[in-house]
């Protein structure tokens, strides 16, 4: 025999009715009003700038998936944001300098369920492979220019499994750069552990020609909350006539609701003047999530043997604080 309590939330959740041990402060302490501070005035500046730029981020992706497509409605699904962060990186010889990060995607689904607009501040094609595996390593001075891209995004299917993308486009500048890129992508669950997924893409620059990469990565449950992943990646640049290669094994646990550890290993490789290994690389990624599912922390220690260094260790710290903006597209 039991009995059932039927108690309201508020009773059930107020402040006097939780656990001590819920608390950082003292009982006496649950209706004091927050002391002014500098960290207090900078965290409610920075709460207020998500609230009113994700919702823009949210109506600027509705506003526009209407206007391409000439309809009243919107769909679900917009994987638009806005990432703005500050970085320091610390080396052996430099000492920590904040830098400002900005980086944005306008992905709009339309109501034409296979076309997409796609804005970008950067394009991966025209960022070096190495750079593109040590991306979180980098600070904005550090990583190459690309100019924000425009396309139109065709999706389509190859049978009932692979997915296929056709993207038609330019370089936002004057003058404009035509480019033109196809991607397909397939996944496997090989057994109850493993997981494999493949990606190739050609692509077409107007002043950089035409080149193709290959991703081939498999995954698995390792225990005890850690998770295997290992991608290999082998990209031809036909202006330069050579292969790139990157081989990445990686971990990655999730230490609680709030924080995630990834340390990782990585070789890159080229082809000319002959086959050889142009980098080796380790770093250890720590992310917090400071408030809710936008303000981020990242704490990256890292070391680098470099071919351009006699394979001497090159070692660097990077702190991140990120504001993560964004908004799915609701259908009005």
């Amino acid at each position: 025999m039991f009995t059932v309590r039927d108690s309201a939330i508020p009773d059930v959740l107020a402040p006097e009715s939780l656990p001590y041990s819920f608390y950082t402060f003292e009982p006496d302490e649950y209706w004091a009003e927050p002391e002014d501070s500098w960290w207090m005035n900078f965290s409610n500046w920075v709460i207020r700038q998500e609230r009113i730029h994700g919702t823009t981020v949210q109506n600027f992706g509705a506003w526009a998936d209407r206007t391409l497509s000439r309809s009243s409605h919107s769909l679900p699904n917009n994987e638009s944001y806005l990432r703005i962060g500050f970085a320091a990186e610390s080396e052996y010889s430099d000492p920590a300098q904040f830098k400002p990060e900005l980086r944005f995607r306008l992905d709009v689904p339309t109501t034409q369920q296979k076309l997409r607009l796609v804005i970008e501040s950067e394009s991966d094609e025209l960022i070096p492979l190495g750079e593109r595996e040590r991306d979180r390593q980098l600070t904005e001075p550090n990583r190459t220019d690309t100019e924000t891209t425009g396309a139109l995004r065709f999706l389509s299917q190859v049978g009932d499994a692979i997915n296929l993308s056709t993207d038609v486009g330019g370089r936002l500048r004057l003058p404009p750069e035509m480019f033109w890129r196809t991607t397909a992508s397939k996944g496997w669950q090989l057994d109850d552990a493993w997981a494999l997924n493949v990606q190739q893409r050609v692509y077409y620059y107007h002043t950089r020609g035409w080149g193709a990469r290959s991703w081939f990565g498999a995954d698995r449950s390792l225990g005890n909350g850690w998770h295997f992943y290992t991608s290999s990646e082998l990209e031809w640049l036909h202006q330069d006539r050579k292969f790139e290669a990157a081989q990445i094994l990686s971990t990655r646990k999730r230490l609680s609701h709030r924080s995630v550890l990834t340390p990782r290993l990585g070789a890159l490789g080229e082809s000319q003047p002959s086959w050889r290994t142009t980098s080796y690389f380790a770093d250890i990624t720590w992310r917090y999530r400071l408030y809710e599912n936008w303000l981020f922390a990242e704490l990256i220690p890292a070391m680098e043997f470099p071919r351009e260094k006699s394979f001497k260790d090159q070692a660097s710290v990077v702190f991140r604080i990120e504001m993560y903006f964004s908004g799915m597209i609701d259908r009005h």
